[in-house]
């Protein structure tokens, strides 16, 4: 029985953790905090993803797909990842792909990723996004800080400017022999000046470029001097210049996040759908050959996405290469050292303690102490499979939102018996296809 719920841990998650959670997980979208209360399975794939932030904060780069059906956890394991880079000290930036935010395009639809990937730089302190300026501001405090006790100077001494620039300059200067690093270093100093002349126009400048938001290269060299922008074409390359960069000013490395790349294979246009495949893969060659330092890069798909011969990347005979499993990966094995990790099923054990954590959650955010025992936990996993059919059930977003809705109307209806709701003729697993096609290519999931 899980009465009387005493789980120390549970008992401390925040009012706005336990909010964020039921209220993501009930309608079917991955929460952004909490997760680590709710994680369940997935030791083998976190333990090889965790050694590549290991690499990655050594000078090295990752790259790695995350691939499962609808459902299956690709989204939530992606979020995991991100919360555990932020407390390890990296910079993380994610995006979901979709029509309009590509890898490669020639209407912005690249840029738009750029964009949304700054939009979403995130950091420990500043989980939430939205933390260019936060990076650069403490930065820059920290190199006022190290001038002050080396040369014993305040901020308003003279000579004290050129000092904090002269340390500013020996990072970026690290930076001008990468493609474009020039450009960027300059960018960086004209923030430093910005900052040190109180001069928010330039700062707000500088920003602008970062984000990818000047619409012209006239534009750019007005406000910074600078004469290139960040465009379709060169969105990836700085990147890795922000990776180098943030490694340099003392974090980890940069981590990227892209989701939902099922977008790619839905492209309808032959040329249109290879040149993007073929952005992916000279991201995926420069991890893997070691032309990308501090950077590591997860994108997560659909099986079709990557299997499919005729439209996923299996149809590109350089990516079937790079991708084929080994001769000696047998059934029953796993190699999660491959670029591909596929998430199986959880097992019957573990949706059982998925399902629990849950009901300490809902428990406690809502002051009960009357808890759901083994065996309704059991029952509700078999009226869920009667409606599903088991292989629904392997995928966990539609059995969380339904058990979900169950406590819910449980708790607000207390006079409700739990085998009365779930045995009810009128209740409906909300995953559910009466056409049979919920597990369709083109289905929107987002767990």
């Amino acid at each position: 029985m899980l009465q009387d719920l005493k789980c120390t841990i549970m008992q401390k998650i925040p009012k706005r953790v336990s909010t964020a959670l039921l209220n993501a997980l009930s309608s079917g979208v991955v929460p952004r905090v909490g997760l680590d209360h709710i994680a369940v399975g997935r030791e083998k794939e976190m333990a090889a993803l965790s050694q590549d932030l290991g690499n990655v904060a050594e000078g090295g780069a990752a790259f790695r797909f995350v691939v499962g059906r609808y459902g299956s956890g690709k989204s939530f394991l992606l979020q995991l990842i991100r919360n555990q880079a932020m407390e390890q000290g990296f910079v993380v930036a994610d995006a979901d792909l979709s029509p309009e935010r590509r890898l490669a395009g020639s209407k912005n639809q690249a840029l738009a990723t750029y964009r949304e990937l700054m939009r979403n730089i995130a950091t420990r302190t500043n989980p939430n996004g939205g933390a260019i300026a936060l990076i650069l501001e403490k930065w820059i405090s920290t190199i006022l800080n190290q001038v002050a006790q080396g040369t014993g100077k305040r901020p308003q001494d003279e000579g004290f400017d050129d000092q904090v620039e002269l340390k500013i300059r020996e990072v970026v200067n690290d930076l001008e022999g990468l493609v474009h690093g020039f450009d960027f270093a300059n960018v960086i100093v004209a923030y430093w000046r910005g900052y040190r002349e109180d001069d928010d126009d330039k700062k707000d400048a500088a920003l602008r470029w970062l984000r990818g938001e000047f619409a012209t290269k006239t534009e750019a060299k007005s406000a910074l001097g600078v004469r290139v922008i960040i465009d379709d074409n060169t969105w990836y390359d700085y990147i890795k210049l922000f990776a180098k960069f943030v490694s340099d000013i003392g974090y980890k490395g940069l981590i990227i996040l892209l989701d939902e790349a099922v977008h790619l294979y839905k492209i309808t246009h032959a040329v249109s759908r290879q040149a993007n495949y073929d952005k992916l893969l000279a991201m995926f060659n420069d991890a893997m050959q070691g032309k990308a330092e501090y950077l590591n890069i997860f994108v997560g798909g659909t099986p079709q996405f990557v299997e499919d011969t005729r439209r996923g990347l299996h149809a590109d005979a350089a990516w079937r290469m790079r991708l084929a499993k080994s001769r000696f990966l047998k059934e029953g094995l796993a190699d999660t050292s491959a670029p591909v990790i596929e998430l199986e099923p959880l097992t019957g054990e573990e949706l059982s303690h998925l399902l629990q954590r849950l009901a300490e959650v809902h428990a406690i955010h809502y002051k009960y102490k009357k808890a759901i025992s083994a065996r309704e936990l059991d029952e509700f996993k078999q009226a869920v499979v009667n409606r599903l059919g088991a292989d629904k059930l392997s995928t966990p977003r539609e059995v969380v939102r339904d058990f979900i809705s169950v406590l819910n109307i449980l708790q607000q209806n207390p006079h409700v018996a739990f085998r009365e709701l779930i045995q009810s003729s009128t209740f409906q697993a909300s995953g559910a296809d009466k056409n049979g096609d919920g597990d369709s290519e083109f289905a929107e999931f987002n767990l």
